[in-house]
């Protein structure tokens, strides 16, 4: 039985430092690598650029985009930022089309005729009159 257990105890360190030297021997040194590093032929850590994507880099440095920019407001052709951006020039915001001295007019007179919902009362289905 004491046998059995020496065997197994070898077998394991044999096991744990074998694969340390593999491990060793397959990778290149420190030496090796920074001299990779240097010829530039190492590509860097993380993610590589990919392929078929093209540069999101400009071709412009930071002074000729300023430069740019400001001949575009200087003309009028700089489009607004935010949300404004994509309405048009005529159109209007997500409010409603008519004016307040109109609503209200509206609303006055939906309540003379009683067609409005009291309030506090569960909607009812538009084809039933409201109870009075």
């Amino acid at each position: 039985m004491k046998t059995k257990l020496v065997l197994g105890a070898v077998a394991a360190a044999i096991a744990v430092f074998s694969q340390g030297a593999f491990a060793q021997a397959s990778s290149p040194t420190r030496a090796e690598v920074k001299a990779e590093a240097k010829k530039g032929s190492l590509a860097p850590a993380g993610e590589g650029p990919i392929a078929s994507q093209p540069s999101k880099m400009s071709d412009k440095t930071r002074d000729e985009r300023k430069a740019t920019t400001k001949a575009d407001r200087a003309s009028g052709a700089l489009k607004p930022a935010g949300e404004a951006a994509d309405m048009k020039d005529g159109q209007a915001g997500k409010g409603s089309t008519t004016d307040r001295a109109a609503r209200k007019a509206d609303t006055k007179a939906a309540v003379k005729a009683r067609t409005t919902q009291p309030a506090g009362e569960a909607p009812q289905p538009s084809a039933e009159a409201p109870k009075k």
